[in-house]
């Protein structure tokens, strides 16, 4: 009896094992004989058949990976953006005679002397023949320009023309080659709180590390004016952004993560003490820049040379009743040129001017405010909102020359 217990104890511990080993037998693969022992070697057995190791995605430890949206567009621009050196012919008072005592004795002494000093800037390429873009104020009276690039090599450059009202300036390097350009992007797709990267030549730091030196932040508003400055230049339509911008980097780009150019570095908010870069600075966008840069280069100027061709006064109470004018604000059209664009347009006299592109007109200075604000060009188009006989009417003008009368 006690050896059949054994017997029976020993066949169930065999049925067991052999439970277990069937079971794990089902996962096994067997492989095929005929595949090749180095392709085997880089493939990874799957319950469908085999994958390519290539095909995996190599897990990367987060704190290991570098590589960023701002890296990746720092290294997209960095070829095309230049350092500017420029040697600028700047007048001065003299000290002497701006004493009346001085003038009194040395009668016939100028009272202003040239001097020739050196300033920095920034700027890119954005044409492959070496044209390039910068601030007007970084270029303005020079009479020597290099420009340093990326791979540190120095080259002169021609000024092909300057914008003061806009604070734009087209420059052109004189050796002919092949050179990188930055990709400009569509400053009419920035996106509120999107990365901003400012690229460029703070304190001349540029020509220090043969590189140029990047900031990053990001678009903090958007549309910002400034009007009519002192300088005779018009800030409208400004990017503003926290990436540092600082003495040198005026010209540079403004780039997004994808590494284009939605920007030109213009001018930084310092505070009342003038203390440099406080964290918010000011970029002309780069859709309203080109429009700038292509006149620039295919003319050498922004033609201004325009007028409307109407003569106007003032309207009060009085002239309002007079004529019937239904109002007693705007200005009455008092005479129209012939041939002039307002004559195109169909303004006639004893129109009444109450607003330019939708901005109120109430007295003669608004009108004169109007145009000074506005970055209005030869050929642009200008609505202006009438009043005739009761009736509001838009009637569009296209801003230019007289049309010259035909003799016969």
């Amino acid at each position: 009896m006690k050896k059949l217990t054994i017997l029976i104890f020993a066949l169930a511990l065999f049925l067991g094992m052999l439970t277990l080993s069937l079971r794990e037998m089902r996962n096994w693969q067997i492989v095929n004989p005929s595949l090749d022992e180095r392709t085997y070697s880089t493939e990874v057995a799957t319950q469908n058949g085999f994958v390519n190791q290539a095909e995996i995605p190599v897990k990367t430890n987060l704190y290991d990976s570098r590589e960023t949206a701002i890296t990746k567009g720092i290294a997209e621009v960095s070829p095309a953006v230049v350092g500017i050196s420029v040697t600028q012919i700047r007048y001065s008072q003299s000290t002497l005679t701006s004493d009346p005592f001085w003038r009194f004795m040395m009668p016939g002494t100028p009272r202003w002397f040239q001097e020739k000093v050196s300033s920095i800037g920034s700027g890119f390429i954005y044409d492959t023949k070496g044209f390039i873009i910068t601030n007007a104020h970084v270029v303005e009276n020079a009479v020597d320009i290099t420009v340093t690039l990326a791979d540190g090599s120095q080259h002169s450059a021609d000024l092909i023309g300057i914008d003061e009202k806009t604070d734009l300036a087209l420059i052109n390097i004189k050796d002919h080659g092949d050179y990188k350009v930055a990709v400009l992007g569509n400053s009419n797709d920035i996106i509120m709180g999107e990365w901003a990267i400012a690229i460029g030549n703070p304190f001349g730091l540029f020509s220090k590390s043969r590189m140029p030196i990047a900031t990053a932040g990001i678009v903090s508003s958007l549309h910002m004016d400034f009007g009519f400055q002192q300088s005779g230049r018009v800030y409208q339509d400004m990017i503003q952004t926290d990436a540092s911008i600082n003495s040198g980097n005026s010209g540079g780009p403004l780039v997004n993560s994808k590494g284009e150019v939605i920007g030109i570095n213009t001018f930084i908010y310092s505070g009342s003490n003038n203390s440099g870069s406080i964290g918010i600075g000011f970029a002309l966008p780069i859709n309203r820049a080109m429009v700038i840069i292509d006149e620039l280069r295919n003319k050498g100027f922004v033609d201004r040379n325009y007028y409307t061709g109407i003569s106007y006064r003032p309207n009060n109470p009085r002239t309002a009743k007079l004529l019937n004018l239904g109002a007693d604000a705007g200005v009455v059209v008092v005479d129209v040129k012939d041939g002039s664009p307002a004559e195109r347009g169909g303004i006639e006299v004893g129109d009444l001017i109450v607003g330019l592109d939708g901005q109120r007109i109430q007295t003669d200075d608004d009108i004169f405010t109007y145009f000074n604000l506005q970055d209005l060009k030869n050929g642009d188009q200008l609505i202006l909102n009438i009043l005739r006989q009761g009736q509001s009417m838009a009637m569009p003008i296209i801003l230019g020359e007289t049309t010259p009368s035909i003799t016969p």
